[in-house]
C-alpha cells in the first residue's frame, strides 16, 4: 500500500535458513540512494558470517548493529569484526552505542575513516548535541540516522532533525514502548510517529524510517508497512533479510499508480503545462513524486491502466 500524498536476534536462524535460495537469489536493483531507502536492515554485529549475505539481499540499507544486538563482554570483538569487513570492501550502515554510554567514543574511533562505511545509526538519541558531536567525531563526513527512542527523544524530536550531520530520524518502537508503558496497537502508536514526520518535515529531512515488526508472519508484516506508510513515514527497520522484500513492495508506488502519473504528467505538458485549477499543483507534485520514486525503485507502470 503505498500513498504518495504522505510523503534475540544474535542466537537467531541464518539468512539462508530464514529466505531459502530463491529469495537469496533473487536480483537486486541498483542501489537506492538512502534518503529514499525504504527497507533499513539490522544485522546482529556478531554474525560477521552474515555480512555478505545481508548486503546481496533485497535490503536497501543494510545497518551492522554492535548495540542492542551484543553483549557487553563482546562489544570490542563485534566492533573489530565490522572494521575488518569494511576495510575489506564491505559497503553498510552502522548502528553505534548511545553518546551517553561507554563505548560511543570507541565506537566512533574505530569506524572513523572505514572506506566501506555509509554513515551511522545513533540508539537512544535524546537531544541534537549527540547528533551533531557524533557527526563532527566522524569528521563531518558522514550522515546520523538519528533512532528516537524514548519519551524524551520524541519530545526533542524537531531539534534533533535539525541538528548538524541529522540525516533522517528513525523510530526505536520497543524501547520507546518500554520506557513509555504504551501499546503496540497503530492508535497508541500513531502520536510518536506523527511526532516524527511533522519534525522530520520540520528539519528538511527525508521521512522517518518507522520501527520494526517482530516475528515472521508475513501478513501482519503487510499490514504494519501500511501503517507505516499511511503515517507518512517512508522506511521501516528490518530484523530479517526475509521482510526486506515486502517493506519493500509495500512502500513502493504500485504499478496503477506509475501509470496515472505518467498519464497526468502527459496531459499537463500536452496541455501546454499550464495550472488551470486549485486541484492542478497538488496532483502535479504527487505525480512528479511518484515518478521519481518508480524510477530510484524500478516499478513499470502498469499496461491495463
Amino acid at each position: 500500500m503505498f500513498d504518495p500524498a504522505n510523503l534475540d536476534q544474535a542466537t537467531g536462524p541464518s539468512l539462508e535458513s530464514v529466505l531459502g535460495e530463491d529469495v537469496l537469489s533473487a536480483p537486486r536493483i541498483a542501489r537506492v540512494p538512502a534518503e529514499l531507502a525504504r527497507s533499513w536492515l539490522l544485522v546482529p554485529a556478531t554474525h560477521a558470517d552474515q555480512f555478505d549475505q545481508a548486503e546481496a539481499s533485497a535490503a536497501d540499507a543494510v545497518v551492522l548493529d554492535i548495540e542492542d544486538a551484543v553483549d557487553p563482554s563482546r562489544k570490542s570483538e563485534a566492533r573489530a569484526d565490522v572494521v575488518d569487513w569494511l576495510r575489506a570492501g564491505g559497503h553498510a550502515w552502522v548502528r553505534v552505542n548511545d553518546a551517553t554510554s561507554g563505548f560511543w567514543s570507541d565506537d566512533l574511533d574505530a569506524l572513523a575513516g572505514c572506506p566501506g562505511l555509509l554513515g551511522v545509526m545513533l540508539a537512544k538519541t535524546e537531544g541534537p548535541e549527540q547528533v551533531s558531536d557524533t557527526y563532527e567525531r566522524l569528521a563531518a563526513r558522514k550522515p546520523v540516522v538519528a533512532l528516537i527512542e524514548s519519551a524524551l527523544g520524541i519530545e526533542e524530536a524537531t531539534a534533533i532533525a535539525r541538528a548538524t550531520g541529522a540525516f533522517r530520524l528513525a523510530f526505536g518502537s520497543g524501547d520507546f514502548r518500554r520506557d513509555t508503558g504504551m501499546s503496540a496497537d497503530k492508535e497508541a502508536m500513531a502520536y510518536p510517529r506523527a511526532r516524527l514526520v511533522v519534525a522530520s518535515r520540520a528539519g528538511k529531512l527525508p521521512g522517518p524510517i518507522d520501527g520494526p515488526t517482530v516475528g515472521g508472519n508475513h501478513p501482519i508484516l503487510r499490514e504494519q508497512s501500511a501503517v507505516t506508510v499511511l503515517m507518512g513515514m517512508t522506511g521501516k527497520i528490518c530484523l530479517s533479510a526475509a521482510q526486506t522484500p515486502i517493506v519493500n513492495e509495500v512502500i513502493s508506488p504500485t504499478p496503477t499508480d506509475v501509470a496515472w502519473a505518467q498519464k497526468f504528467l502527459a496531459d499537463f505538458e500536452a496541455g501546454g503545462c499550464v495550472i488551470r485549477d486549485g486541484s492542478d499543483r497538488p496532483r502535479l507534485g504527487r505525480a512528479q513524486k511518484i515518478i521519481e520514486l518508480a524510477t530510484a525503485f524500478q516499478v513499470p507502470p502498469s499496461p491495463a491502466y
